[in-house]
């Protein structure tokens, strides 16, 4: 296999560095160190330090490490809620969150919109009952974002209940107020451009003190990955099985390469290449037939960038990987007939263009 340029929605392309770190890692054999060690305890507190200042997370929030995100969907509804949850929907992830808590036994709220729209918030009503809002900032399925204000109007609003947040493939491009966030969940194969296998969760007191509160009055919420236990475990910088050592580690380091070359300038970079990408999609010169897929240009996605196609989008798609470049394709139902273009920071505004001037040719 020829070495590709992935631009795919994850796993990704990985990010520029993560072959050394990955490298030193295995030279200093970190995999099979302890995970009660001193040394991890170091890798998870820098791990930590370093995402705290990405996203900058006041001090009650506590950063956790599961399997996937996926994961963190089930955590937040045995820990966080008793009987009820609030789903806004607009695509295929945001939907399955929703599908969870029903399996769960949870009383489901849903304010659901067609695939691929954005949100009308004057129209979202949250009924009193409900314990916890989930909304996706990104909805990697259909390309389509909210709008960090409207996220945050929901707090002010709703100050009663838990906001929860899905970063998946958007983290850490957007500018949240964790101060009105109650949670937030990502994945490390996305934006983030590492190896899959580790979810990310953070997560403020205020579901750790809901957590205690369900479990005072006998709800079960979960085992040895029960919150109270994360957490504790947390305090200390460990954690309560054996955790991917090595994926903390390079979250570590690939962290701390974003903030030194300035995780303003990867967000300003990252509004650069999608607006290339949509300029072009939406230039009938340049790509006949081709339109991006979201109408409103207030709602569409910085990262996943998703397109019609006039034809066989898996087509389409063989015929760039045949210039060693590898883009997605649509979700679900609209696989064959739309694509899907991770634009996240591990590549540059020069691979966008070669890119788009790839598939110009293709066409």
């Amino acid at each position: 296999m020829s070495k590709q340029t992935f631009f795919t929605p994850g796993p990704a392309a990985l990010y520029p560095t993560v072959a050394h770190h990955l490298q030193s890692a295995l030279d200093t054999q970190i995999p099979s160190i302890s995970h009660r060690s001193k040394v991890f305890q170091g890798i998870y507190e820098q791990t930590y330090h370093n995402i705290r200042t990405i996203f900058k997370l006041p001090d009650d929030y506590a950063v956790l490490f599961t399997g996937s995100a996926t994961e963190v969907w089930e955590r937040l509804l045995q820990n966080c809620v008793e009987s009820e949850s609030f789903h806004l929907v607009n695509g295929a992830f945001s939907k399955r969150f929703a599908d969870f808590a029903q399996l769960m036994g949870k009383t489901v709220h849903l304010h659901e919109v067609p695939f691929g729209e954005g949100f009308d918030m004057a129209k979202v009503a949250i009924p009193t009952t409900a314990e916890m809002i989930c909304v996706a900032h990104n909805e990697t399925s259909a390309g389509v974002s909210t709008p960090v204000d409207d996220i945050h109007a929901l707090k002010d609003q709703h100050p009663d209940k838990l906001l929860v947040v899905d970063m998946v493939s958007s983290a850490p491009l957007p500018l949240l107020d964790f101060n009105k966030i109650d949670a937030a969940y990502f994945s490390v194969q996305k934006a983030f451009g590492m190896p899959a296998g580790l979810g990310v969760w953070l997560v403020n007191k205020r579901c750790l003190d809901k957590a205690k509160n369900l479990e005072a009055k006998g709800q079960v919420t979960g085992a040895h990955y029960r919150l109270v236990n994360l957490w504790k475990s947390f305090e200390k910088f460990q954690t309560p099985p054996t955790p991917n050592v090595l994926g903390i580690y390079l979250l570590g380091k690939v962290s701390e390469d974003m903030l030194n070359q300035g995780i303003n300038q990867i967000r300003h970079e990252t509004e650069v290449k999608a607006n290339l990408l949509y300029n072009a999609l939406s230039n009938p010169t340049v790509f006949k037939g081709f339109s991006p897929f979201v109408t409103n240009r207030q709602h569409r996605s910085a990262s996943v960038i998703v397109a019609n196609t006039p034809g066989s989008a898996a087509e389409f798609i063989a015929k760039v990987g045949q210039h060693h470049m590898t883009i997605g394709s649509g979700y679900g139902k609209y696989k064959d007939t739309q694509i899907r273009i991770a634009n996240f920071p591990a590549t540059s505004v020069a691979q966008i263009e070669q890119l788009i001037e790839t598939m110009s040719r293709c066409m």
